[in-house]
């Protein structure tokens, strides 16, 4: 005869049975969440990611994060890799602005852009080129910077060893890399040709024959793989203040130079605040002055105030969301003049750039129905158009995210290549030519460059930046709107075309612009110009709902990496 169970027990293999019910319902929540399978979108990422200009680096900035670094030492090795992979876009011989917002929240910007040295010439403004194109010689290298910042983010956020970051450069410097596909094309450009074969940086660039180098060579930078390894082993100072600061300080002298070691020593990072603007629910951290920071917040805020949408692109519509954006980059063309270096001049003539009663005030002054002349934006002597730089966007597992933007100017800086070194050195000083009336020793010059942080009130985040000297500001600008306002992924955000308003207000149409929206410009009264030098590139990092989407920008075919 079976034994009957008294009701209590009955109730507590029940209850047994339903918690263990719920636990199972439970971890299969939580693996579910883990993993991103339920929502995270094919390509993604649940981790960590890195956007730079090339494959190859942006994997080796990848591989530092999967070796426990941080997004400042991902960001490093990233940068280091692209001073071989694209070294007309950046190096050692340059400066950058990272922005670098912690896990608490907490924004901060580093600024080790090049400035001005002691004995820089004072009548350095006189021979600023009148037309577009490249600035070179020797009188226009600023002090670089790029080691010394590096130093201090390391310092402050970095988890790796010093030497660790530079390991995979040293590699790729030493043994040698396949022409990198972007760069065989650039070089094929007569203008870039020229510019290499015609200066010392045919040492490392050219064949034999002293001809640029072409599809199938090998580029090497024997000499730079020794000046990185002992700065890995030494530290920046062995830069700053030891013998490949020496070295460097010969050859800049050989080459008619001003640069001398007590500006190599004398160099400071300037660490502060980032400056925040509200964007209706975002909020956007850009880098103070003398960064294009306030100039992208400048425009972003009047175009918020057209409240577009996604039907904004339908139609007539969408002739009038770009006509308004041309006004817009009138108007901030109109104000270059109010960005410098502030230990040099009023902060406050920047600060009003991201002042809403400034803002809605020159909203006003955009029309519907046409365009106006030069004056009416009350032009400050923007400057000539200028190509170049290049940004890497990090985020870590920790939370940890960087938006950094480096340089040395214009394609391969002013065309000076130290033998002793393998450094190739900025013509950073060529910036202040058409936005200031002379140069002072330890002034920075003013910047396009936009490293920024944008955070949503539902706690996304969005790393960001871009490279192509005075085209960063537009590209960047349009990126964040499309992404933003117009509905678009960040895939077809960074893809879309972009427009140029340059220094003359004349407007330059990316190719692939959409062919109806520019007649109907032409009808509103814009005046626009065939231009085949669009060297804009954006790379970004977006996290929402714990999935992680990085895109670089096919247009220098870059890939992002991540895991």
């Amino acid at each position: 005869m079976a034994h009957k169970r008294k009701p209590w027990m009955v109730c507590c293999f029940i209850l047994a049975g339903l918690l263990c019910a719920v636990a199972v319902v439970c971890l299969c929540i939580v693996w579910l969440v883990d993993s991103g399978v339920h929502k995270c979108p094919s390509g993604s990422f649940t981790h960590a990611a890195v956007s730079a200009d090339s494959q190859r680096c942006s994997e080796i900035g990848r591989n530092i994060l999967k070796q426990g670094g941080s997004a400042v030492d991902g960001a490093i090795a990233a940068l280091l890799c692209t001073s071989v992979v694209n070294p007309q876009s950046m190096g050692i011989g340059g400066g950058s602005f990272f922005t670098i917002r912690d896990r608490t929240g907490k924004v901060k910007v580093y600024n080790f852009r090049e400035t001005a040295p002691l004995h820089v010439n004072r009548n350095l403004l006189n021979y600023c080129p009148k037309f577009f194109g490249q600035i070179t010689g020797s009188q226009w290298i600023g002090v670089p910077g790029e080691l010394r910042g590096y130093e201090a983010v390391h310092r402050e956020y970095g988890k790796l060893p010093w030497a660790k970051l530079f390991e995979p450069t040293i590699k790729l410097a030493r043994e040698g890399i396949p022409m990198p596909v972007f760069l065989g094309k650039l070089l094929k450009y007569k203008m870039v040709k020229d510019h290499v074969e015609n200066s010392s940086l045919c040492e490392v660039l050219c064949y034999k024959n002293k001809t640029v180098l072409g599809t199938g060579a090998t580029l090497k930078f024997s000499k730079l793989a020794e000046t990185m390894e002992t700065i890995a082993k030494q530290g920046a100072d062995a830069f700053y203040t030891g013998e490949i600061g020496h070295d460097l300080i010969k050859d800049i002298k050989a080459a008619g130079g001003t640069l001398k070691m007590e500006d190599l020593k004398a160099f400071k990072v300037q660490v502060g605040e980032a400056w925040t603007v509200n964007l209706g629910n975002t909020k956007m951290h850009i880098p103070p002055p003398p960064s294009g920071g306030p100039l992208l917040a400048f425009i972003l805020s009047l175009m918020k105030g057209f409240s577009l949408t996604p039907h904004s692109l339908d139609g007539d519509q969408k002739i009038q969301t770009y006509h308004r954006y041309i006004e817009a980059l009138k108007f901030a063309n109109g104000q270059r003049g109010s960005v410098c270096d502030p230990k040099f001049d009023d902060i406050k003539r920047a600060k009003i750039l991201i002042d809403p009663s400034f803002t809605d005030r020159i909203r006003d002054m955009i029309s519907s129905d046409g365009t106006y002349d030069k004056s009416y934006y009350n032009n400050l002597k923007p400057s000539n158009d200028h190509i170049g730089t290049t940004h890497v966007s990090v985020l870590d597992e920790d939370g940890l995210a960087v938006s950094a933007t480096s340089t040395i100017n214009h394609f391969f800086g002013g065309g000076i290549y130290s033998p002793r070194t393998g450094i190739i050195l900025n013509n950073e000083l060529s910036d202040f030519c058409g936005r200031a009336d002379n140069v002072t020793a330890g002034e920075q010059p003013p910047s396009s460059m936009t490293p920024v942080i944008l955070e949503t009130k539902s706690g996304g985040l969005l790393v960001i930046g871009g490279s192509g000297g005075s085209q960063i500001i537009t590209a960047v600008a349009l990126s964040i709107i499309n992404r933003l306002w117009l509905g678009m992924n960040l895939t077809e955000a960074i893809a879309a075309p972009i427009l140029l308003v340059d220094s003359n207000n004349t407007v330059k149409f990316e190719r692939g612009f959409d062919k109806a929206v520019i007649n109907g410009l032409t009808a509103l009264g814009h005046k626009s110009k065939d231009w085949i030098y669009f060297f804009n590139v954006v790379n970004a990092v977006e996290k929402e709902n714990g999935c992680i989407v990085a895109v670089s920008d096919n247009r220098k075919m870059g890939v992002s990496a991540g895991y």
